[in-house]
């Protein structure tokens, strides 16, 4: 059945066999255990993405950085 027939047929039932019906989806989900992705080896992978074998930039290179981004940007 598709879910706009789907739709239909529920819409149909009375406000009690709707209940009913959203206890036994309830009750069906309880049931089963859903599988959350394994976050910590994609952030590894996401660390390593960023290591470089160069030191990280000082404060004030950063913001020698971000000064002539800016100038970049806005006066030329």
């Amino acid at each position: 059945m598709l879910s706009q027939e789907l739709k239909a047929q529920i819409f149909k039932l009375s406000p009690s066999d709707r209940l009913a019906l959203i206890s036994a989806i309830v009750e069906s989900l309880q049931n089963t255990t859903i599988a959350q992705p394994d976050r910590s080896d994609a952030i590894q992978r996401m660390r390593g993405l960023l290591k470089t074998e160069r030191p990280a930039p000082t404060d004030e290179q950063v913001a020698a950085m971000l000064e002539e981004r800016r100038v970049e940007k806005y006066l030329q």
